[in-house]
Formats: structure tokens, sequence, C-alpha cells
């Protein structure tokens, strides 16, 4: 297979990635989320808050402020994750508008709430979860849903600020707005949406630094065996992986011996361990977690040194 194919393949493999992302966040946010009025940050939050208040559609809404925000990022993020994020923007409003019409209503115009009356925590924890898992599923195949995620990729290219950090902040802001609007009822009515509101930005930023951060941490191998040569060679050509080779001393026999030390991605441990076990079942295996990994392949160090701009 060319380099090309493979290029494209990837592509694919995002652009497929990006859209059960989007399928995911459609299904939380309006089968668990709308319906109760539930109020989230984000343009999407923003959007639930207008259609709360006017009832003026959240996809067109999502649309409009997303076309302006794309202009910000268009410098910063590059035109590869822009095209992506557009495809993003126009597929999420798509599904959210289909969706806004699609989920069942009760004979006075309502959302039917899934999970019946009194259970809004419920939906709050279900849904939030949902999109969550949804949002980092998106940004993992480098894409972006567009609105305030513009923003934290650009402050996440930079510095080291995890997403879900810089979504906090923002989503402080769209929630607490919510507060002064009269629309939504008296002072506790609108308190008690706040309250929801800062729930639903805790779940939902935890579960995408969950998700986002488990798919990219690192582990580190230390693997003793006889036969280093043909694992070494086997690691590195079947994964093009890098392998760095250590002289090692044995304690009790004292023989000189290699180890081999190999940091890698955790979701890769499983096919590292069944190619040390097709070649050497008996081999000598340490493997253990690391904080962080920074360099080719991996993360890069986004910490500023003295002089640099």
């Amino acid at each position: 297979m060319t380099i090309d194919h493979k290029l494209l393949l990837k592509e694919v493999g995002d652009y497929a990635g990006i859209t059960l992302g989007l399928l995911l966040y459609t299904f939380g946010f309006t089968v668990f989320l709308l319906p109760n009025e539930i109020v989230t940050g984000g343009v999407s939050g923003i959007g639930a808050i207008i259609f709360y208040a006017t009832r003026f559609p959240i996809s067109y809404t999502y649309f409009l402020i997303n076309a302006l925000l794309l202009i910000v990022g268009l410098k910063i993020l590059g035109w590869r994750f822009l095209v992506k994020t557009i495809y993003a923007i126009i597929m999420l409003s798509l599904m959210l508008g289909i969706a806004q019409e699609v989920i069942p209503q009760d004979e006075n115009g309502n959302y039917v709430k899934i999970l019946g009356e009194g259970q809004e925590f419920m939906s709050l924890i279900i849904g939030c979860m949902l999109t969550g898992t949804a949002l980092a599923v998106v940004f993992l195949n480098n894409g972006s849903t567009g609105g305030t995620d513009i923003i934290a990729a650009s402050v996440n290219k930079f510095h080291n600020v995890s997403l879900g950090t810089v979504l906090l902040f923002i989503d402080l802001i769209v929630i607490g707005s919510c507060l002064f609007i009269p629309q939504f009822g008296n002072l506790l009515e609108r308190l008690h949406m706040v309250v929801f509101g800062f729930c639903t930005m805790v779940i939902e930023n935890f579960m995408l630094d969950y998700v986002f951060n488990r798919n990219r941490q690192s582990v580190q191998f230390f693997i003793f065996s006889n036969k280093w040569q043909e694992i070494a060679n086997a690691i590195g050509t079947q994964m093009d992986h890098g392998v760095t080779i250590l002289d090692g001393h044995g304690w009790y026999t004292g023989d000189e011996r290699k180890v081999l030390c190999i940091l890698a991605r955790k979701n890769e441990s499983t096919t590292i361990f069944r190619l040390i076990k097709m070649i050497d079942p008996q081999a000598f295996v340490s493997q253990s977690a690391v904080i962080g990994v920074f360099g080719e392949g991996f993360d890069q160090i986004k910490v500023k040194v003295k002089g640099e701009k």
C-alpha cells in the first residue's frame, strides 16, 4: 500500500469517527437534555438558551455563531483542521435540525421526556456522559464540533492546558447568563437552571478529558529476553515503532544481557505483548504507566522558554 493510500484511509477514518461522534452528540443532546430544558455550555448551550426563551431553532443559532468563529480558527488551526470543523458544523447543524423534528412531542408540542417526569437529573447525567464522550471522539479524530471547541483547541495547541479546563471557563459564562433572562421564570427557577447547567458542565468536561486522555496514555516496557534481537526487529518492522537497546548486567548470574526499552501508546500494549509471546513466551516483561511522553511520535512540549514569543 502506498503512502497516498494510507493517508487517504486515515482521512476516511477521521471523517467516519467524526460522524460517529456527531451522531452520539445529537442523540444525547436532543433525547436527554433538550426535553428537560437543561442548559449546557458552548455554542449548543447558547442555542439552547435562545430556543428555550424564543423557540428559535437551535440548528440555526449553532450554524450562525460557528460561521463567525471559523474565521478566528482559520489562522491558528490551519486549513486541515478547519475543513473537518466545517464538515462537523454543517453535519451537526443538519443532525440537530432533523432530530428536533423527529423526536416525539406531546399534544401541547412539548418534547417527550424519555425517562419520565421527575428524572431531570438522571437525564442530565446520561445526556452529558454521551455528549462529553462524543466531543472526545471528535477531537481524537482530529476534528472539532466548532464553537468554543475552536477556542479550546487553539489554546491547547500552544499551552499545556487540557481541553476540558478551557471549556470549563467558557461554559461558566454561558450557563451563568441564565440568571439574567426573565423568560426562565423567577430567580429561584433561574438559579435551579444554572445549578443544573453547572452539573452538565462538570460531567461533560470530565468525560471529555477522561476519554480523550485515556486514549493518549503512554506506557513503558522493559523486555528481558534471550531473543531480544528478534523481538526488537518485530516491533520495529511490524509496528514501525522505535526500540532502545540497553546494556544490562545480572547481579545473581553475573551475565551480560540486552534489555529492550519501549515507550508506546497504551492502546498499542496488546500488539506488543502478542509479538513478544509469539517470539519468546518465556520473556520477562515489565510494563508501567508514565505520566507523559513528549517528542517525535508523541505529544509536543507546550511550555515557553525564556525569550520565546
